[in-house]
């Protein structure tokens, strides 16, 4: 088995009416509730939009520093994902397709690298 993150970028998600987003969420909540029924839902999620309530911490300097808001300035943010166990991409692929319509935009999919053993 594998690790798998598929998530979407906030701006993919597009403008649409109120109206349509509630009928969105009783189709993702259908999808997480068929992930965890066959097993391989591990964690999932949607994050805040607003980079105000973001903060950053950076020890790159030697000294750890926490600042407010995003570390990096960019029109593109993560706006949620879901993380996956499954036995390979096509597996992997599968889910993300669910996920994406349900959601009503694009997901990308990128496997975790394999956990090395800590000895």
């Amino acid at each position: 088995m594998a690790e798998y993150l598929i998530f979407f970028n906030q701006q993919w998600v597009g403008d649409h009416p109120e109206e349509w987003y509630r009928g969105r969420g009783a189709l993702s909540m259908a999808v997480v509730n068929e992930m965890k029924a066959a097993g391989v839902y591990v964690f999932g999620g949607g994050l805040e939009e607003e980079p105000e309530k973001a903060f950053s911490a950076d020890a790159t300097s030697g000294t750890l520093m926490i600042t407010d808001g995003p570390y990096v300035e960019t029109k593109e943010f993560l706006g949620g994902f879901t993380v996956v166990d499954v036995a390979d991409d096509e597996a992997a692929k599968l889910w993300a397709g669910k996920v994406a319509e349900a959601c009503g935009w694009p997901q990308e999919v990128r496997r975790f690298k394999p956990r090395r053993p800590v000895f």
